[in-house]
């Protein structure tokens, strides 16, 4: 008798037409799985539970077929199948459970202690028949935001992580899985005229249901927009029983102007802000300009000003010197007018910790500044970076993790945690954090290059160059690339590159060229270039105390005189005080 081949067998045992069968259930599965995830709130963890319960049961379905053919039968008996049926609702139920935390794009971080009440309040949708009123949409969903984040019993997510649900939202409770909150909250905008009307409801982030709304008609003046504010700020509090201390009440009270015109100048310049090119930061500069002719003691202007300043100044749009000096002197025109204006206190801090190199004063600054606004994810990751600046790697790391669990969709905040990883040694976290954070914004500007430095670090040269080649910034790219080559033995590139790089950003870069020489193991031109990042007041200093692209030098003995000689000796930093208790 002629041997029968593998396929003929595989055939003969059904197990080919059992297996194809199969595939073809499954088939069906999946695709019902995927239309009815979103009207049905399926999150993404159970669907990948599904999915991987569907791929046990072929590998089931192929061992019994085989084993019955090897039997003579091809029947599966009923306590065969009650067996399998269980074993496949166990891996189900485990595999959902254990897929929770990961829903969707798995980017929240565990508030693990953290039991107050967690809202994400969804962009404002515009209702009013002219497209030009959207800046005012976007506008109240920014204040009612700011409101929120001066309520310490309340965990409400950030701007950017909301940012993502603007148009064709998912269902509710897979909004609320992804951010990791209980509550929803919804609006839209209708301007009529002079009549603005405000609709707001709150959902239950499991079962999407409504559990408070209202709807806020009055004529369209500031005094008005600062009281719906004021009440829709109250109400979400109360409904979600969080309490309001004297001083959060009168900070969200507050009227910072009684001029419309002036109110709705701020606005259109602060979303002009927001998209921060070269040419929508100056229309924003001329707006809040214009808004600070007609009300010269508008804190908020000034505020929003002086941000405009500091990023120019930080971006290479703004002379450095001039940035800095103007964005200090409007943030300090604001404190003047309203001295609890906590963003003006946070950008103090950060101009005197990047730019004055002193961290005292920064320390003092930003401790206000979360005292006034304690859940504002911005001003944490400020403060997560003075904590690196004085040597606390340990502090900036959970400063930062409790930033993005806030505004766990903004691509910047994963790429600082990434970067408080790597200062830790956490080579594995920081890249995941890099890659979330490239995910989220693929096109920021080095993203691509703090990648490279954690797979050089992981002695992943190869991986480094390529990260580094797709930088799109040209210095971040210069910076990168040396050290690559150095690492691969190609050191005619290197070479090549670094000269590239010392020619174009010579004054801009000191400090960088500073570590990449460290990296090539040149310490004397390493702390000559040092020293030119000091004339040049390189606000990467600030970064030196722990950077890690220094190590090659750290046992030099011109290292801790030359950190002396900046102020950031271990024993100077040690003595500056800075205290930051994070809300419970």
């Amino acid at each position: 008798m002629t041997e029968l081949t593998l396929w003929q067998r595989l055939k003969q045992r059904k197990i080919v037409q059992r297996g194809l069968a199969y595939l073809a259930g499954a088939f069906v599965v999946f695709q019902g799985v995927e239309v009815m995830a979103e009207p049905w709130g399926i999150s993404p963890g159970v669907q990948r539970g599904i999915h991987i319960v569907l791929l046990i049961g072929l590998f089931i379905t192929l061992v019994f077929a085989w084993y019955h053919g090897e039997k003579g039968r091809q029947r599966v008996s009923g306590p065969e199948l009650l067996m399998v049926a269980a074993l496949l609702v166990v891996a189900g139920v485990a595999l959902s459970i254990l897929g929770g935390p990961e829903d969707s794009p798995g980017f929240a971080v565990s508030r693990e202690g953290d039991d107050r009440p967690g809202v994400a309040v969804l962009p404002c949708t515009n209702m009013s028949a002219d497209p030009n009123d959207e800046y005012l949409a976007k506008s109240l969903h920014d204040e009612i935001l700011l409101k929120l984040q001066k309520i310490s019993s309340l965990f409400s997510i950030g701007r950017t992580s909301v940012l993502r649900y603007a148009e064709d939202p998912p269902a509710t409770p897979l909004i609320a899985s992804d951010l990791g909150v209980g509550f929803v909250g919804e609006c839209s905008v209708q301007k009529s005229g002079s009549q603005i009307r405000l609709i707001f409801q709150l959902l239950d982030g499991n079962t999407g249901g409504q559990l408070w709304a209202e709807d806020f008609d009055q004529t369209l003046t500031s005094t008005n927009l600062f009281d719906i504010l004021r009440q829709l700020a109250q109400e979400v509090a109360l409904a979600l029983n969080a309490e309001l201390t004297p001083v959060e009440q009168a900070r969200i009270s507050a009227v910072p102007t009684e001029n419309t015109e002036v109110y709705q100048l701020y606005l259109q310049a602060r979303q002009l802000g927001h998209q921060f090119t070269a040419e929508s930061v100056e229309q924003s500069n001329a707006l809040y300009e214009q808004a600070l002719e007609i009300d010269p003691d508008y804190a908020a202007a000034w505020t929003g000003l002086a941000n405009n300043y500091s990023g120019q100044a930080q971006f290479g749009l703004r002379p450095i010197d001039e940035g800095y000096r103007l964005a200090r002197e409007a943030a300090n025109r604001a404190l003047a007018i309203d001295p609890e204006n906590a963003e003006a206190h946070a950008l103090l801090g950060q101009i005197a910790m990047e730019y004055d190199n002193d961290l005292a004063t920064s320390a003092r600054h930003l401790e206000r500044a979360l005292a006034l606004a304690p859940t504002n994810p911005d001003i944490i990751t400020v403060a997560a970076l003075l904590a690196q600046s004085l040597g606390r790697t340990d502090e900036a790391i959970a400063l930062q993790e409790y930033a993005v669990a806030r505004d766990p969709v903004k691509g910047g905040g994963h790429a600082w945690l990434g970067y408080f990883y790597q200062l830790d040694g956490r080579l594995d976290e920081a890249i995941t954090s890099f890659r979330t954070a490239l995910t989220l914004s693929p096109g920021s500007i080095g993203a691509q290059y703090v990648l490279g430095v954690a797979l050089l670090l992981k002695d992943e040269p190869k991986a480094a160059l390529a990260a580094f080649a797709e930088e799109a910034d040209e210095g971040y790219r210069l910076i990168g690339l040396p050290m690559a080559y150095h690492a691969l033995g190609q050191a005619a590139e290197s070479d090549a590159v670094l000269a590239e790089l010392i020619e174009k950003y010579e004054e801009g870069l000191a400090y960088n060229i500073a570590y990449v020489l460290t990296y090539r193991g040149e310490a004397d031109l390493a702390f000559e270039w040092l020293h030119k990042a000091v004339e040049h007041n390189d606000p990467g200093l600030a970064e030196i105390p722990t950077d890690v692209l220094f190590a090659n030098i750290q046992a030099d003995p011109r290292w801790l005189p030359f950190l002396e000689s900046i102020g950031k000796s271990p024993e100077q930093l040690a003595a500056i005080e800075f205290e930051v208790r994070l809300p419970q």
